[in-house]
């Protein structure tokens, strides 16, 4: 068994992919802002991340914020990579980071390119957005009478304990680089989802749907977000609404 180290391992996603690994009998290091004996905020780097990672033979970088400094963090991280001779790294990333023109996901595919010019053997794995996003957008939504949602948007969420569980796995197998992209198991209208969310939550409200303007929007119309082809996923929307 290897040592891994695992990064945002107290997240929604970096959780699951650390109880899989030690579930499989390797040792793994937590890396998280706030969680000894690794608290180390990859932003600034330092000391502590370069005990984090001498002596691991393979990171997975789960680590990800919306308030921004990905780019500088990954940075860090394949530096302190190289230092310590890190055999493997292993990125999650999203699909459509090349076609969709949001600041996020241009963060995401600036991180890929990172990695894969890292000189370090690398993985990237890009999935579909998890379950909870859609939950997240339509609770903020439901703050209004109406609830106001993008005309013509498709989604694929998907199930996180399954990207969980394939990370696992490519984390244990040489470096891939670029992995077959994982999707959800169904492509459902946003007008699907937040009706079935409304359903299970047992709040009444009349949706709106509404155009919207710019190359972002045109981008996620055109279903550049989508993986059809790799709808591998299982666990669809209604089951996660079912487990509350």
């Amino acid at each position: 068994m290897t040592t891994i180290l695992v990064t945002g391992g107290t997240g929604t996603l970096g959780r699951l992919v650390t109880e899989r690994l030690r579930a499989d009998g390797h040792e793994v290091r937590v890396l998280s802002r706030h969680t000894q004996p690794y608290a180390v905020d990859l932003r600034k780097g330092g000391a502590g991340l370069d005990a984090a990672v001498e002596g691991v033979d393979t990171i997975v970088h789960c680590a990800t914020t919306q308030t921004g400094g990905d780019e500088k963090a990954a940075r860090n991280l394949v530096e302190a990579a190289r230092r310590a001779g890190v055999g493997h790294l292993v990125y999650i990333s999203i699909v459509g980071v090349d076609e969709v023109p949001l600041g996020y996901y241009k963060t995401k595919l600036a991180v890929e390119k990172l990695i894969e010019e890292s000189g370090v053997g690398w993985t990237v794995l890009r999935a579909t957005q998890f379950h909870d996003l859609p939950v997240m957008i339509f609770r903020a939504l439901a703050k209004l009478p109406v609830l106001l949602l993008p005309a013509g948007v498709q989604d694929q969420p998907i199930e996180v304990a399954e990207v969980a569980e394939r990370l696992a796995e490519l984390a244990a197998q040489p470096p891939a680089g670029r992995v077959q992209d994982m999707g959800g198991p169904e492509i459902r209208t946003f007008d699907s989802l937040a009706r079935a969310w409304l359903r299970s939550t047992g709040r009444r409200r009349p949706i709106l749907n509404v155009p919207l303007f710019g190359r972002t929007y045109r981008a996620f119309r055109q279903g550049g977000h989508l993986a059809p082809e790799q709808a591998t996923g299982k666990g669809t929307f209604e089951e996660y609404l079912q487990r509350g």
